[in-house]
């Protein structure tokens, strides 16, 4: 007898892709738009509904999770913190680079402003400046953060609470095993959600597409051709040139050396099950192996300058959606919030949904049009990973570099 075989959660979502478009274009062209906004959007606000749930509990349990698991770094020294550093400014730098390529898009008239409600955009964000913003990072009430879902507030209380459970050693190992089994099963959680994501695409592309006509597809393939610019040139501006600054080692042989990895990891989409490869690629670059050890399984955690661009053009993108224009200050909370997230939440499968969703909270952007793109995620999320898995093996490059004094690109 053949078995049969499961068909996977990627292939899912394209087959409810395809098949949301060719409804809503149905309903689009045979006038039955009351249809898809009375019985299949409902479904996609269910979905979208358990997206919210899930939110304020992986940020902050995965965070504080994150910073325990990092404890260690106290053991291996300077290359643990020069390592967090690395990751930490390259994130700032690809959300500016993400910001920077989105705005360019939006203004120039290649984002849409939708209409999906009784002809009336969404209401839109408040703008607020900088010390304001600063100041309302801080909570008065933890409990408040997590109703209001503020996400600023909530990576706060994560670092605070993280930090001190690692500061009160043997007394706080009770809190450290709540934490790991709480986030255990928060994981199990956001699996069984993000498991329903076909019926989510398929509903909600449905209603998109049936209200607004096949125009909207053409918005979707300019914001893929705007983050895969972004992510082009973060690996151009940012790694290579890292490589060829720290390590002494030129950009055509960076490249070279990492291409292995870059395409293993574009079509996997999967940092972790890069590993071996990545692993190999820094070691023929020259990086120490036990340097690229601890830097590249920790990368495939905490390094995210792929979904960080993501994040801030799909951000702007369902801004202009929405018809809101960000304000300076709101694009800076943008980049503080995704490069504090980077502790620990690029590790959850489904990151860059859960960690979109948060940064739109966080902007006061609805989160239902976060399923406007989810449908094509896969696609981001093949650039976004591959670009990743070429920042872990520049970081093992530069890293090795700094730590024994011996140019990566000696070695032939």
């Amino acid at each position: 007898m053949l078995m049969k075989k499961k068909v996977s959660l990627p292939v899912q979502i394209v087959i409810a892709l395809i098949a949301g478009i060719l409804v809503g274009l149905a309903c689009y062209f045979t006038g039955a738009v009351s249809l898809a906004s009375g019985y299949l959007k409902p479904f996609g606000d269910i979905f979208v509904n358990l997206l919210k749930f899930i939110v304020v509990p992986v940020v902050l349990l995965s965070m504080i999770d994150g910073i325990l698991s990092m404890g260690d770094m106290r053991k291996v020294g300077s290359v643990g913190w020069k390592t967090v550093a690395y990751f930490l400014c390259t994130t700032a730098i690809a959300c500016v680079i993400g910001l920077v390529l989105a705005n360019i898009f939006d203004n120039a008239g290649l984002f849409p402003t939708l209409v999906l409600e009784e002809g009336a955009v969404w209401e839109k964000a408040t703008s607020a400046n900088f010390m304001d913003t600063l100041v309302a990072i801080f909570p008065s009430n933890m409990w408040d953060a997590f109703v209001k879902a503020n996400m600023l507030q909530v990576i706060v209380i994560a670092l605070l609470l993280g930090g001190s459970i690692m500061a009160a050693g043997e007394n706080g190992r009770m809190c450290r095993e709540f934490v790991s089994s709480a986030y255990a099963v928060i994981e199990k959680m956001m699996g069984f959600i993000i498991s329903l994501s076909p019926i989510g695409v398929f509903t909600m592309m449905a209603w998109v597409v049936a209200t607004q006509g096949a125009g909207i597809l053409g918005s979707l393939a300019l914001v893929l051709l705007c983050a895969y610019i972004g992510y082009a040139a973060h690996a151009i501006l940012v790694y290579s040139m890292s490589a060829r600054i720290f390590a002494g080692m030129s950009p055509v042989r960076f490249f070279k050396g990492a291409f292995a990895a870059m395409i293993f990891g574009f079509t996997s989409a999967s940092s972790a099950a890069t590993l071996p490869v990545s692993r190999e690629c820094a070691d023929e670059l020259g990086a120490d192996g036990e340097i690229s050890s601890f830097v590249l399984p920790l990368g495939s955690t905490i390094n995210m300058d792929g979904t960080a661009i993501y994040q801030c053009v799909a951000t702007i993108f369902l801004a202009s959606c929405a018809g809101v224009h960000l304000s300076l200050g709101q694009m800076v909370t943008i980049v503080v919030t995704a490069t504090l997230a980077s502790i620990g939440t690029a590790g959850v499968s489904g990151a860059g949904t859960i960690m979109l969703a948060m940064v739109l909270t966080a902007m006061g952007i609805d989160v239902n049009l976060i399923m406007i793109i989810y449908g094509v995620d896969r696609l981001f999320d093949m650039g976004r990973t591959c670009l990743n898995i070429t920042g872990d093996i520049s970081c093992a490059v530069c890293v090795s570099k700094w730590e024994s004094g011996k140019s990566g690109g000696s070695r032939r």
